[in-house]
């Protein structure tokens, strides 16, 4: 799977003109399931990321998980992330999972997130969507397992 997590200060994602998804204080998680994937490194991708250290302390460290600063996730499917431009300017995204199998994956890891403490909002598997966050930082983190 694949995922890029960023921190922020608020983010929200829109569809139709109806906003499905807010989060304030947390990390807004753009995530691709890729061919081979399975729940496993779902589930992985879920743990890494529930304990990855890119918020503050009081010394102005980046050393506080999400949990431990009581942060949201938004989390987004995004298939565009397995864009392959080796091959000339136009990307091509047959890497990516099956869409019935990335819909299965990215709910998976939004549960799994969930299941973790984490509050969670979503987008709309395979919408078109508008995302607005406010990047803090910034500070972004790519995973690719």
């Amino acid at each position: 799977m694949k995922a890029v997590v960023q921190r922020v200060t608020r983010a929200s994602v829109t569809v139709d003109g109806k906003i499905i998804g807010e989060i304030a204080h947390g990390v807004l998680i753009l995530v691709c399931a890729m061919q081979g994937d399975d729940t496993v490194k779902a589930d992985q991708l879920a743990a890494k990321i529930s304990k990855l250290r890119i918020f503050k302390d009081e010394s102005g460290k980046m050393n506080l998980s999400l949990k431990d600063i009581g942060g949201s996730a938004l989390v987004v499917s995004q298939f565009t992330l397995a864009g392959d431009t080796s091959r000339g300017n136009r990307p091509g995204f047959s890497a990516a999972a099956a869409p019935d199998i990335g819909k299965q994956l990215y709910e998976h890891f939004a549960q799994a997130l969930a299941a973790l403490d984490i509050p969670v909002e979503t987008g709309e598997f395979g919408a078109d969507m508008a995302v607005d966050l406010l990047n803090d930082g910034p500070v972004t983190i790519l995973y690719d397992l």
